[in-house]
């Protein structure tokens, strides 16, 4: 396939002609990060549960712990979301897991997995990434998903893409209106008391029942066995560890 087809700009009215009418994509050409342009009209009260911006480059995108992600334009799917969830704020440490469960099931042409609490792998190498953000009453929700990358384009030897996995469906208007169509899908059951996307989540996951490394923001480092996830979104290891954040390394 040829690089003009896999380097095709969004097209906002066809991707919300794919979703329902909860979604209001926005496209734009380029933007430092669609995580903080979306976060700041949260905070100013302007943003609306279904807002969606997504762009075509960012020359500052945002990953977790503060890293940062950037990828040659239109070689990769790049958006935030925002949403306000009714549940009680002790359970959103779910929101991510199910924006990265969701992830895992929009790219169904691959095998993934989830790596806690949401990196996508192919072959243990990082296709997606996500951050979640809590801003007053709601979360703004990024996404980054390597869709046209080639190998010299990577930012590191343990990252793929699409391409190179050799999917067939690159489009990336309509991968991202089904991404946002399976998010909405486990979010909205998950919202209404339903915790059956725990057993999804259980099922992409390549942590669960792995022995791990955790290196902590604080510097500190963890082995043991990932066993469970605390209804809070968190890894439970077989030291009795709860990990909220923190980078997992899985051993072997």
């Amino acid at each position: 396939m040829g690089i003009e087809m896999l380097r095709g700009a969004l097209d906002k009215s066809l991707i919300n002609s794919l979703v329902t009418q909860y979604w209001r994509v926005s496209v734009v050409d380029v933007t430092a990060s669609t995580q903080t342009d979306l976060a700041a009209l949260a905070r100013s009260g302007k943003a609306k549960p279904g807002d969606v911006i997504a762009a075509n480059y960012q020359s500052a995108g945002r990953g977790r712990l503060s890293r940062t992600f950037e990828a040659p334009k239109n070689s990769a799917l790049l958006f935030s979301f925002y949403i306000e969830p009714k549940r009680e704020k002790e359970d959103w440490g779910w929101i991510a897991l199910i924006a990265g469960a969701s992830v895992a099931q929009a790219l169904d042409e691959v095998k993934v997995s989830v790596k806690w609490p949401n990196d996508i792998l192919v072959n243990e190498k990082k296709i997606s990434g996500l951050i979640a953000e809590i801003v007053g009453d709601g979360v703004v929700i990024g996404i980054g998903i390597n869709v046209g990358m080639s190998l010299e384009e990577l930012p590191v030897l343990t990252a793929t893409s699409l391409a190179i996995e050799g999917v067939s469906n690159t489009n990336r208007n309509e991968i991202l209106a089904k991404v946002l169509s399976q998010f909405e899908s486990n979010f909205s059951t998950w919202d209404e008391g339903d915790n059956s996307i725990a057993q999804i989540y259980t099922s992409l996951s390549s942590t669960l029942g792995t022995k791990v490394q955790i290196h902590y923001p604080n510097e500190k480092i963890e082995k043991g066995i990932a066993v469970a996830i605390s209804p809070r979104g968190e890894l439970i290891l077989d030291t009795g560890s709860h990990v909220q954040a923190g980078d997992v390394v899985h051993l072997r």
